[in-house]
This record gives C-alpha cells, structure tokens and sequence, in this order.
C-alpha cells in the first residue's frame, strides 16, 4: 500500500510542479512524504547540498540575502503591480528537493500561492514575476489540474501496460459451460446457482465487471440451458453487494457475488489412496457423494469433509456416461486426486496486443473506470455509504497479505483514478478548490485575495479531517471492533 500511494503522490505533485516550470513558475519545495522537524532526504542543487536525516533550516535561514520574500506585511486585497528584477527567470535549481518520513503524502510548494504550507502573510507585499499568482488565470488552472490530469494518464499508461504485458485471458461466461456460482445476496434478486449471464440493460455484460451488473437496471441470465430470465437489479444494491463482501472476505473461504461454477474433474490420481484403488483415473467428472450433487469443485470438497473416514458412493461420468464407485475417504477428507482448473476445462479466450493498440485499450479502461466511478460515487451520499467509507485500512486490505504484482498494478491504476477524481472536488485546500475559484475569476473577473484563500483553505482543511478521522474510526469498527 505504501509503495502504490508513493507513487502516485509523486505522479500527483509531479504533475503540478511540470506545469509550474512550464510557464517557469518558481517551485520552492517538492517533496514526497511530510518532513516535520528534519528529512531523510534534502537536496539544495542551486547551493550544492545534499543531506541526510537533517533538521529543516528555518524559513529566516532558507531565505536569508534573498528579497523580502517572508514579509508580514497585510497583502491588499487590490492586486499590486508586478515588480520585475534581476530575479525575473526562476529555474530547477530554486526547488528544494527531500524526502519526508511521514509517509501520508507529499507537497509541491509553489511561490506566491497560498496552500497548506504558506500562508497569506508570509507571502510578499508586491508579487515577483515568477510567482503563481502574477501568472493568468488559465495558467494557474493549468498548474492545478496537472496533478489530477498526471494521476489519470498514469492510470492508462498503467493500464495499457498490463494489457501489452499479460494481455487479455479469459472466460467468456457463454462458455462457462456449468453456469455461475451466486453468493445469497444474488440469489436474494433473483439469482440461482448455473445462470449464464447475457446481457445488462440489452448490452452484452463484460466479463468481470460486476458494477455494470449491479447498475443496471434488467439483467438477463440463460437458465437451464434452455430458459432466458429477466431478473430486475434493485436501485442502489451495489453498496448491498460490497457491504456483504466485505462480511465475506472475514471468512475462511470468502463466496463472491459471482463466479464460475467449475466441476471436478480429475486432473491426477495417486496411486494408492482412496481414488485410485476404486478405480477413478484422469478425465473423470465427478457428480456427486451418496447421492447429493456437486456441480462445482468447492461442493465436492465439502462433500468430502463431511463424510471423511468412511467410504462413500461417488458418481462420475467418463466418455459421456455416468457411472459410480465406492471410495476410501481419508480423515483429513481426501481421496488422492488433484484438480483440473477452470482453464483447461472451459475455452479460454487468449488475446495478445501491440504497444499502440495496447495504450489505445489502456486509456479506454482509465475512462471506463473513472466514468464508473462516478456513477458509483452518489452513493457515498446514503446511510450505506457513509458506513463504507474507509481510509488507510481500508485500502491496506484491498492489497491482501501476499504481493501479486498483477493485483498491485491493478489496484495502483484504480487508485490513482480515485485520487484523481477525489483532489478535483469542489472543496478548499484540494485541487478542485482552486479550480473553482479560478473559474469564478475567469468567468466574472473576480479574483479572491491572498486573506480570502487562506480563510477557505483553513476551513477545507478542518473540513478534510473531519473526513479523515470518521473514516479512519470506521477502520477501526470495521477491522478491530467489529
């Protein structure tokens, strides 16, 4: 979770500082990681020091033989005029670069604007040329939207790595021969164990996407192999499906809203136990224990549990007929098979794609993400919603306790169009905040002074915690209470 987060505060903060340097705004400090009291890291290049684990030098010592960059003075709230100087050209060189070790974020600290890590009264009395708010209104746009715009192209790109890199692989649900295994929850609308899913809304269903499912309206499943149902999808029953996976995942073996009903079929026999010595052998489907059907491998397996250090009967078909055997079940429940996957049992789609073709499908896939969510985000504003709103734990648990890299670049990806989506919210002190009142002024030529911005920001920071500790308690409730 670290390492994802770190990389796209980078992104999100490099994003801002490339805009600022391209209209050579000075950018006095970028950061990765909050530095109270001293850094890890600290580089000056403009005066040739480099440190480590060193005490942040005080603002007095930062700008001391510089112009009157720290006054105290009131700035007016009538725009002063620009003074120009030997100073005008701003380079690299003036950004302080460091590495924090509070690993919560990361700051870019752009001269002549107000954020949260200066103040209107620290800012000069005449603005220099070279600072954020001497620039035009569409620059200033540009430079806070960078952030936002740097995390969703770094979603795509993520994207369209993982598809040049692993591809496309996998099952169609029409070849899904077995149907779909459904959690109590589907089965609550409507829903049963072997449905082949069709269609959402009259448009075919993406394998995979279960939002598109739970969004829709209509559904349509093949039930039977032979009956086409139309079960309707309550308005809101997302937050219901994602309450109750939630619940789930607490569980030794975790049931998904959907998933492919895969039989047993047996892949090897070892010689000796149960299976083998009642004749079993490889390519064998197995049906069902004394009698009680097990269309999928996981039913089976409990079937085994249940009646472990007994023989039982179990049926099986082999080159089309059904047959059965008594055999040996061990007491830790075994019968000395082992299994076929779902991918050598059902037709895989495979699908390979060139670099273009494969950045064309990775910005269509940050699209897609970011339209659905979205659409999802209306719900934060329910009682359901507010109860799944999470923070550090929350996202920690989305990660799991192994490293799959593919998992991790996936989750990175959505995570940056979280970050995105979130920063470019209406409210003081993100991104979206600014954006705001520079449309105002671009629209009305009204432009907030430095006293102004520094009251919003106070009141969007409050507003930010509050936020943060109610999640941070529902992480508690949910991981530690609960």
């Amino acid at each position: 979770m670290i390492l994802s987060l770190s990389l796209l505060v980078f992104v999100h903060e490099l994003g801002h500082y490339s805009f600022a340097r391209l209209f050579k705004m000075r950018v006095d400090k970028f950061y990765l990681f909050f530095n109270p009291k001293f850094s890890l890291v600290r580089w000056d290049p403009k005066n040739h020091k480099l440190g480590f684990f060193v005490n942040n030098p005080s603002e007095e010592k930062e700008n001391a033989g510089e112009e009157a960059l720290s006054s105290t003075v009131e700035p007016t709230t009538e725009p002063a005029a620009v003074e120009d100087g030997e100073n005008e050209k701003s380079t690299w060189r003036d950004t302080v670069y460091g590495l924090g070790w509070v690993p919560l974020g990361g700051y870019c600290s752009i001269a002549g604007m107000v954020d949260e890590t200066t103040t209107a009264k620290e800012l000069s009395a005449k603005p220099k040329s070279w600072e954020f708010r001497s620039r035009p209104a569409w620059q200033r746009l540009l430079v806070m939207i960078g952030g936002v715009l740097f995390n969703f192209l770094a979603a795509c790109i993520i994207f369209g790595g993982m598809t040049y890199h692993y591809g496309d692989k996998y099952i169609p649900y029409e070849n899904a021969t077995e149907g779909m295994l459904f959690s109590p929850c589907a089965e609550k609308i409507g829903f049963r164990d072997g449905d082949i899913p069709l269609s959402a809304d009259g448009k075919q269903l993406p394998v995979g996407n279960l939002q598109a499912l739970l969004e829709a309206k209509q559904v349509k499943v093949l039930r039977n192999h032979k009956d086409t149902v139309a079960i309707n999808i309550p308005e809101g029953y997302l937050l219901k499906a994602n309450k109750e996976a939630e619940a789930e995942q607490k569980k030794d073996n975790p049931q998904l809203f959907m998933d492919y009903r895969v039989p047993m079929v047996i892949k090897s026999v070892v010689s000796g136990d149960g299976a083998a010595k009642a004749g079993l052998k490889a390519g064998d489907k197995l049906l069902s224990v004394n009698g009680v059907d097990a269309p999928d491998y996981r039913d089976f397996i409990n079937l085994l549990a249940k009646n472990k250090n007994t023989t039982a009967v179990v049926a099986f078909e082999r080159d089309g007929k059904v047959d059965s055997a008594n055999v040996a079940i061990d007491d830790a429940g075994k019968i000395g098979i082992g299994v076929t996957p779902a991918n050598e049992i059902f037709d895989v789609k495979y699908v390979d794609y060139g670099f273009f073709p494969s950045l064309s499908i990775g910005f269509k896939k940050g699209w897609n993400m970011l339209v659905d969510y979205i659409t999802m985000f209306k719900y934060v504003f329910s009682k359901e919603g507010v109860k799944s709103l999470g923070s550090f734990g929350a996202i920690g648990s989305m990660f799991g306790g192994e490293i799959n890299w593919y998992f991790f670049w996936f989750l990175t990806a959505y995570l940056s169009i979280i970050l995105a989506f979130m920063n470019i919210l209406p409210i003081p002190i993100l991104d979206g905040g600014y954006v705001l009142f520079l449309l105002i002024e671009m629209v009305t030529g009204w432009k907030p002074s430095e006293k102004t911005m520094d009251i919003c920001l106070r009141i969007g920071f409050y507003f930010i915690v509050l936020l943060m500790v109610f999640a941070l308690g529902n992480d508690f409730y949910r991981f530690i209470i609960k």
